[in-house]
């Protein structure tokens, strides 16, 4: 090998050739394009499984505590990152004024291939200084018994008479397990937004006149639109119809910019199999999360291996006053802002249709127009997350991710395209010039 080395560096007059420095170079861009290619495909290997769920990259790590005296403060605005064994009961601080309400989200995230059984999941309270509960909800899995990522909720709320005034209350987020569940610890992401009072107050009750029919899906040909690994990372849409590919087990993030007095439907189609046999309960989920990633509503599709689609339920168009709906997914259609789409494909599909992928389309309506908020006698934190600016919209037509991971990952692929175009432009030029040097310089012999 060492002679071969010596023969590219050499000539028999001593002098070093044109054509072995051009081989040089093919090896140093060789390389550097080979890692350029391991970058950029990591993405697409790897995101929507539960083991790489896309944390944000600002979320900053708390443990939780298991009594109150020792729990962290979680800060409204911030984002944070945590843990959850099997059976276990955590603590998280909250020091809030009279005012404003506060919403915290827990987004359990359990390791990919581990077993959940279908009530499995997390349940999340908030508690005043006394131990008394002021609000409560829980996410669980589901009949699929597919692990995924899944978020639950607690409030705050100004008004209500348990949760008045302003001092100490406590986040309690539990773990629910079936006996015969993996023991996994489950990473966990929290998050904390505060919404102050309105600057004037008005009607303290639900809208009672809006078009609750049955919307008519959008249709046209998919564009193709690859989701985020997570809430942060969710790729942004509009209305229109968008696809991707996803694998048993595998889940998808999106968001929608609405805004107040706007109108939210969604479907979901889940294209044929290519093969197999066989029938899968809860084969795809699709569930809509607010802006404080707060649930709103959820709905699943039985498959055979033939296309299938699903609605979500009619929404109202966004209207603050909709909070005091007692039906969910009225409730929760509270504020403008992210709206956030998370589709799972049941890991169950692998075992009667294979590994897919299967296509996933999303039709998405946003109807109505815009208004002015209600007008806020403070600012929310984190900032504009009760706003839909004209950059959110900007991103629903281009598909731009949010803030963590993903976005880095993708600009990194761009580049990564754009780099390697110019390399291999630039050694055709060497190439070409080194050999003409080369012909020129045994002419001269």
């Amino acid at each position: 090998m060492g002679r071969r080395t010596a023969w590219w560096r050499t000539r028999a007059h001593g002098g070093r050739t044109p054509v072995a420095g051009a081989v040089r170079r093919v090896v140093v861009l060789a390389a550097v394009l080979c890692a350029t290619a391991a970058l950029t495909d990591r993405p697409a290997t790897a995101a929507g499984s539960s083991s790489s769920y896309g944390y944000d990259k600002g979320d900053r790590v708390v443990d939780g505590a298991t009594g109150t005296a020792d729990a962290v403060d979680l800060k409204p605005g911030g984002t944070y990152r945590s843990s959850l064994s099997k059976g276990a009961s955590v603590y998280y601080g909250l020091d809030l004024e009279a005012t404003s309400n506060a919403y915290v989200s827990v987004t359990a995230v359990p390791p990919a291939g581990t077993t959940v059984a279908a009530t499995d999941g997390i349940k999340v309270s908030m508690r005043n200084a006394k131990g008394s509960g002021c609000t409560y909800r829980s996410a669980t899995f589901g009949a699929g018994r597919s692990p995924h990522p899944v978020a639950a909720w607690a409030v705050r709320e100004a008004g209500k008479a348990l949760c008045k005034g302003s001092g100490k209350y406590y986040v309690l987020v539990e773990r629910v397990d079936a006996s015969d569940s993996s023991s996994d610890t489950w990473g966990l992401e929290l998050t904390a937004v505060s919404e102050p009072a309105l600057a004037q107050a008005g009607a303290t009750d639900a809208p009672q006149v809006w078009d609750s029919g049955s919307p008519e899906a959008v249709t046209g040909e998919a564009r193709r639109r690859a989701g985020g690994s997570g809430f942060a990372g969710a790729v942004a849409v509009g209305q229109g119809a968008w696809r991707d590919d996803i694998g048993p087990g595998r889940t998808l993030f999106y968001k929608v910019p609405v805004d107040w007095g706007q109108q939210l439907s969604v479907t979901a189609e889940l294209g044929a199999a290519d093969g197999g046999s066989g029938y899968v309960d809860r084969a795809l989920d699709l569930e809509l999360y607010n802006p404080v990633r707060a649930s709103v509503d959820e709905a699943g599709l039985g498959y055979r291996g033939s296309e299938r689609s699903v609605a979500l339920e009619p929404l109202p168009p966004v209207e603050y006053r909709n909070r005091y709906s007692v039906v969910d997914h009225e409730n929760g259609m509270r504020f403008a802002g992210s709206y956030y789409l998370v589709v799972h494909l049941d890991a169950q599909l692998a075992d009667d249709f294979g590994q897919g992928p299967f296509p996933v389309t999303l039709r998405v309506r946003v109807a109505g127009t815009a208004h002015a908020g209600p007008g806020y006698a403070g600012r929310p934190e984190p900032q504009n997350v009760f706003d839909v600016t004209a950059q959110d919209r900007a991103a629903a037509v281009t598909g731009s991710a949010g803030g963590g991971g993903d976005t880095a990952m993708k600009v990194l692929a761009v580049a990564g395209i754009g780099a390697g175009t110019v390399l291999l432009a630039t050694l055709g030029v060497w190439t070409v010039s080194a050999r003409r040097r080369d012909r020129a310089s045994t002419a001269a012999l």
